[in-house]
């Protein structure tokens, strides 16, 4: 019988993690390894063949009252490594930490104004609850992957937190495409967000890394439908055979490998920020992961090294919060395909291990005001003030 792996971090925090065959027997198992007497919210990053529902039902009925945010993923960053399939809960402790999250409905036709009353209301919560005031906050944002709008939810967002920092990721399905599915408290729901005000005693550091370099080659959108992130045109040529050939690729290759291999990005405010193409469509047209739109210029990138450029990004984070004690990071699914395609996973792994990172593969990170693809977002918390 598959059994649950379970960690304590110094700051409280509990992962467990678990590849049993049903979300009740995953549920069953975790609560075996973790103490349930010490956790004030729990977060749940599910692969999609656990059924929503019968989880959120058994995290319900084992936890009582506990506060529960999550999503379904395109893979699990555990304790262990990468892992798919499986069932991870970060368990934060009730002393240290506190939280307060809601769920923001139909997410497409969210405003500045309404965004705006969602963060006052958390933020009149959280200074109205009861319990130890801390003096480092930031913000957690799960987005459902399929919505298509993730850049105008985190813009709002951003703009109602203010100088608040905000890290988060788009819900995945693997690589259906089908549906994504977000947990909170007791019920499942689509075509959402679910935003977290974090405050902690623990000094915290929030992060964005990639690992791609611009090259010469430029792909000019010409034709393209905004409002499915469709583009039928590059450089005035069919999308998927133009994008080809600028990669040195057969068309009849192209899959999710070959667009995680050759990123193309688009230059912002004099720095890169890749647009990650979903997929190519019958008609030879490509879908995107992130807002496109005509007379946006791609510029074709090559990766770098994965492990170099992410052990240097984890060693400045030690070195500013004093010792990193645990890493939340939502980090892209096609950062996870490279790295199979490269050989690398284990190296990435080992790494993830070394600086104690959990969290979920994504469609789609957030950074503060931004959704990007291909990158590493998250957060690093501290040592320091830990018992």
């Amino acid at each position: 019988m598959p059994r649950a792996h379970a960690e304590r971090r110094a700051c409280g925090v509990q992962t467990a993690w678990t590849c049993a065959d049903t979300p009740e027997t995953a549920v069953a198992e975790i609560a075996g390894v973790v103490d349930p007497s010490d956790i004030g919210q729990l977060l749940v990053f599910f692969s999609q063949p656990y059924e929503a529902e019968g989880l959120i039902a058994a995290l319900s009925e084992t936890f009582p009252g506990v506060p529960v945010a999550g999503c379904s993923t395109s893979g699990e960053i555990t304790s262990d490594g990468f892992s798919e399939r499986s069932v991870l809960l970060v368990a934060f402790p009730k002393s240290g930490f506190r939280f307060v999250s809601c769920v923001i409905p139909e997410v497409r036709s969210l405003s500045v104004d309404r965004a705006s009353d969602v963060v006052q209301a958390l933020r009149a919560r959280l200074d109205k609850e009861k319990g130890e005031s801390y003096p480092n906050l930031f913000a957690i944002s799960l987005i459902d992957g399929l919505s298509r709008c993730e850049e105008a939810i985190v813009s709002a967002i951003a703009w109602a937190l203010g100088d608040v920092p905000l890290v988060g990721g788009s819900a995945g399905d693997g690589l259906t495409l089908s549906g994504t599915s977000l947990l909170h408290d007791g019920r499942v729901h689509r075509g959402a967000a679910l935003l977290l005000l974090v405050e902690t005693e623990h000094p915290v550091r929030s992060f964005c890394c990639d690992h791609f370099e611009p090259t010469d080659t430029k792909l000019v959108v010409t034709a393209s439908d905004t409002s499915t992130r469709t583009v039928y045109e590059l450089n005035a040529e069919p999308a998927a055979l133009e994008y080809a050939s600028s990669v040195g690729l057969e068309p009849s290759s192209l899959a999710p490998m070959s667009f995680a291999a050759h990123p193309v990005v688009v230059r912002i405010g004099g720095d890169y920020y890749c647009r990650s193409i979903q997929r190519v469509n019958d008609d030879g047209s490509l879908s995107f992961f992130c807002a496109i739109d005509d007379g946006v210029v791609l510029t074709v990138a090559e990766p770098r090294d994965m492990v170099k450029s992410m052990e240097a990004e984890l060693e400045r984070l030690d070195e500013d919060v004093g010792g990193v004690d645990f890493v939340l990071g939502f980090e892209c699914v096609l950062r996870r395909l490279d790295a199979e395609n490269r050989q690398m996973k284990h190296k990435v792994s080992d790494l993830y291990r070394r600086y104690h990172v959990v969290g979920f593969h994504t469609y789609g990170e957030q950074y503060n005001a931004m959704h990007l693809n291909q990158t590493f977002t998250g957060v690093a918390i501290g040592r320091q003030g830990a018992n």
